[in-house]
């Protein structure tokens, strides 16, 4: 007998669940994978959707965020069973990639310093734990036109790299910046009247991955240049990943460590300045077209003995190049009171590498590897632009 209409039998099955693995900074719940698993959830995405957590930060993941320990056998078996891959970083351990799993590479910044194998040092053994994860990815997202052949050069990355601006910004330009940031500001304890200055510098790879290196401490005491300030001000200081375990932030108020704060993208719509040395926070927090100050006190040995430029910093540098707290200090005290109006310099840069940050750009990833009507991790035609030309 033939079953009747609307028997169960009837129905078309739908799209099976796509198995997705989600990694960012070796366990965090941060940077371009939150936007892009927050994007799919809010979409309504049909997903098994699985994160790599460090035990000490779960708490950092919402309620109902499935985990699995970073590097346990729970999380090889993640990464070995999984339909996509999205990582913000490289997952360098032993696991082996099966041949359906799309690996998508979001990174994490611009580079000004070279990277990898484009440093000028790097420690014995490191660049080959790092190509070990090179090899098994499919796809590459750079931020801006810039950034693609230096991403390439770096990596030796020879697949697609699309440029579709960086997913975690787009809470810079989205409409609710506002009502988030006096959420972000009330959570911190940071009144109206106060003027948050953010200061994030990177990391020293001399003072981190050598066995031999000296010890990593701050160029200045973090207490005075926070009390330099004023009593209208509040210095947060947002360490790196490579270092925040590692080092403590010592200093009264007015000085809050932010280190531990899930993500960043927040604390640049909270701060008024940026304080930063060469890291790629500068043109993320360009975006928000407020002002940065460059803390580069140890300049000379960073770009000549440590890793190298990409880019000359004193050419596109948006803010000034300071080397002592007194400076740094002296010009922020000169940033007074008064709307801000971005320079000329200060604009070139953002022509030139914030072009692509417009609050879509989640949206443009997803196109690619989450489009509604079509294979999840396996791009088609799309308007969005492509780099695939290898490196020479």
């Amino acid at each position: 007998m033939p079953p009747a209409p609307g028997d169960p039998a009837l129905r078309r099955p739908g799209p099976p669940t796509v198995k997705v693995v989600f990694n960012s900074f070796g366990g965090r719940y941060n940077d371009n994978p939150r936007a892009i698993y927050e994007a799919l959830v809010a979409r309504g995405t049909e997903m098994d959707a699985v994160w790599l957590a460090r035990p000490d930060l779960r708490a950092d993941f919402p309620a109902g965020v499935q985990t699995v320990e970073t590097w346990g056998p729970d999380a090889r078996a993640a990464v070995e069973s999984a339909d996509v891959i999205v990582s913000n970083d490289g997952i360098s351990r032993e696991w082996d990639k099966q041949p359906t799993t799309t690996y998508l590479q979001t990174w994490h910044g611009t580079p000004l310093k070279r990277l990898h194998r484009d440093a000028v040092w790097a420690p014995e053994g490191r660049l080959e734990l790092v190509m070990q994860d090179i090899a098994r990815w499919d796809h590459l997202l750079s931020p801006n036109a810039a950034s693609t052949p230096h991403l390439r050069s770096a990596f030796g990355f020879t697949g697609p790299v699309h440029e579709t601006g960086y997913p975690r910004n787009d809470v810079l330009s989205a409409p609710d910046r506002d009502r988030r940031r006096a959420r972000v500001r009330a959570a911190l304890g940071i009144a109206d009247h106060v003027t948050a200055v953010l200061y994030a510098p990177t990391w020293r790879d001399d003072l981190v991955l050598a066995d031999d290196g000296p010890a990593h401490t701050f160029p200045v005491d973090l207490g005075d240049l926070a009390r330099g300030l004023g009593p209208d001000h509040v210095l947060l200081v947002r360490l790196h990943a490579m270092v925040s375990d590692r080092l403590e932030v010592q200093g009264t108020a007015p000085l809050l460590d932010v280190s531990r704060h899930p993500d960043i993208s927040e604390l640049y719509l909270v701060a008024a300045v940026l304080v930063t040395d060469y890291s790629s926070t500068m043109f993320d927090f360009a975006v928000t077209g407020k002002p940065i100050v460059h803390f580069t006190y140890d300049l000379e040995h960073y770009r000549d003995d440590l890793r190298g430029f990409y880019f000359d910093l004193a050419e596109i540098a948006p803010g000034p190049l300071l080397t002592t707290s007194e400076q740094v200090l002296t010009a922020i005290a000169g940033l007074g009171g008064r709307p801000w109006m971005p320079t000329e310099r200060y604009n070139r840069f953002r022509e030139r590498f914030c072009s692509l940050e417009d609050g879509a750009a989640t949206e443009r990833v997803l196109q690619l590897f989450f489009p509604t009507d079509g294979h999840p991790g396996r791009p088609g035609d799309t308007p969005v632009p492509t780099n695939d030309e290898p490196r020479r």
